[in-house]
């Protein structure tokens, strides 16, 4: 058995046997003998004690500081907030869930600091930070052009496909969203955040969990029913390859008064055949619209309500590599559970309440089977292309 496997292995049997004081007095001495432990007062030398100019932003259970090591390497310091009980939990499922994680498109947890009260994670740091306060909130929202953005679309599915597939475990983040995509200095993307994520370990098929996630992310199943598995994550994938199309964020979408979110009206402009009218306006110099046309059918299809028919993300990285005319038809986005959802849910991005994850790798493995023919009205758009100016395409 591998160090990493038995690392995974030590930690699995820690989470399932003992209680969060127990697990707590063991991830420093687990942390140590993997060498992935730090000295308390070499993060706070890294973060000149924390200073507020060295404050990245504020998680789900605390504040994350950028640092720098006497080797140079420059780190992000995730700092559990004494406060927070349920931060207690996500920073040890985090710790968990990335003991043994290592892929090019996941960020990569470097150790772990247990020091009295305090309690760190140690990240590599990511030059660009995250992917919202770029697409949705910045004055350099034009640095992310189509390839850029085609890239990110592309690198998160693979990051995604190695968490469902090919990790040591089945992972479902339960997270997916904008503001958990890191880009590093040569905007490749990261998938970060992994306090709300489930590890299924052997033959594990189903668990009792609590539903978490965020609003506009989040799969009408998952949500209405409490019915969690792989599909869950492919769902707030589609959402947001829809959102670095538009420029524009589901649960804040302000783009067409008939329709009620994003979803909708990137459907409804779909089966009129006018994909192109979905494209955020600063794309248009830069912007492919095979690609385009090609990335939408993706979103919708990872879209659909029904969640047997959304593909798998091996076949979403698959069909990022086809032609358009390859792929079937997408059903109609659920987006109707988006308003019934509860206040409480509404004003928080981590909900409570007992759910089940039902057959959540093995049924989620299952690819879409709607093979419709491209209708006339799709074929129309290919021959469409941008207008130098706003989103509508103009015609040959």
């Amino acid at each position: 058995m591998t160090k990493s496997k038995s690392y995974l292995k030590f930690f699995s049997k820690l989470f399932k046997s003992r209680s969060i004081r127990g697990k707590e007095d063991e991830l420093e001495r687990i942390a140590s003998q993997e060498q992935k432990h730090f000295r308390f007062d070499t993060l706070v030398t890294a973060t000149r004690n924390f200073h507020t100019s060295n404050k990245l932003g504020e998680g789900g259970f605390g504040p994350v500081f950028k640092g720098k090591l006497d080797d140079g390497r420059i780190i992000a310091v995730k700092k559990l907030s004494k406060s927070s009980r349920q931060g207690k939990r996500e920073f040890l499922n985090e710790a968990k869930l990335l003991a043994s994680v290592q892929h090019k498109n996941v960020v990569n947890l470097l150790g772990y600091c247990v020091h009295g009260e305090e309690k760190l994670l140690v990240y590599e740091y990511v030059f660009n930070q995250s992917l919202d306060k770029l697409l949705f909130k910045s004055a350099r929202h034009d640095t992310l052009d189509w390839k850029r953005r085609h890239d990110i679309i592309t690198g998160v599915a693979k990051g995604l496909l190695y968490l469902h597939e090919d990790a040591h475990s089945c992972i479902i983040h339960r997270d997916i969203k904008a503001s958990n995509i890191l880009l590093d200095e040569r905007w490749a993307p990261k998938i970060a955040d992994f306090g709300m994520a489930r590890l299924f370990i052997e033959d594990q098929t189903h668990v009792n969990t609590r539903v978490a996630g965020t609003n506009g992310y989040m799969a009408p199943e998952y949500v209405l029913q409490g019915h969690l598995s792989i599909k869950a994550d492919v769902y707030s994938y589609g959402v947001v390859v829809l959102e670095l199309i538009s420029g524009q964020k589901n649960s804040n979408f302000k783009g067409d008064l008939k329709s009620q979110n994003l979803l909708e009206w990137a459907f409804n402009l779909y089966i009129e055949g006018k994909s192109l009218e979905i494209v955020d306006p600063s794309l248009a110099p830069t912007a492919v619209p095979n690609e385009v046309q090609l990335c939408v059918q993706i979103g919708l299809l990872c879209t659909q309500s029904d969640p047997q028919l959304r593909p798998s993300m091996s076949r979403v990285v698959v069909m990022l590599s086809k032609k358009l005319g390859s792929l079937e038809e997408p059903t109609r986005p659920d987006y109707q559970g988006r308003q019934q959802i509860t206040r409480r849910q509404r004003n928080s991005s981590s909900t409570s309440g007992t759910s089940s994850v039902l057959n959540s790798c093995t049924t989620g493995s299952t690819t879409g089977t709607n093979t419709t023919t491209a209708s006339t009205s799709r074929s129309t758009a290919a021959g469409q292309r941008f207008a130098p100016h706003g989103k509508r395409p103009m015609q040959h």
